[in-house]
């Protein structure tokens, strides 16, 4: 595997992964704002985790 593939396939993973774990933590706020809890914290940082894993996976593609 070439160093420019084995690159892209561990951005695009990490990516994909902190893509999906900011979507979890994103819903998990959704779910303490309807249970009346403290949401706004938890709201930004699923959101910037899911941001980073966007950037991740976007500047992966010129690995490729």
């Amino acid at each position: 595997m070439g160093k420019n593939k084995k690159r892209w396939f561990i951005q695009s993973v990490a990516g994909l992964l902190l893509t999906g774990a900011g979507l979890s933590t994103c819903i998990h706020a959704g779910v303490e704002k309807l249970g009346g809890e403290d949401w706004f914290y938890t709201g930004t940082l699923g959101l910037v985790i899911f941001q980073a894993g966007m950037c991740l996976v976007i500047d992966g593609v010129r690995y490729r």
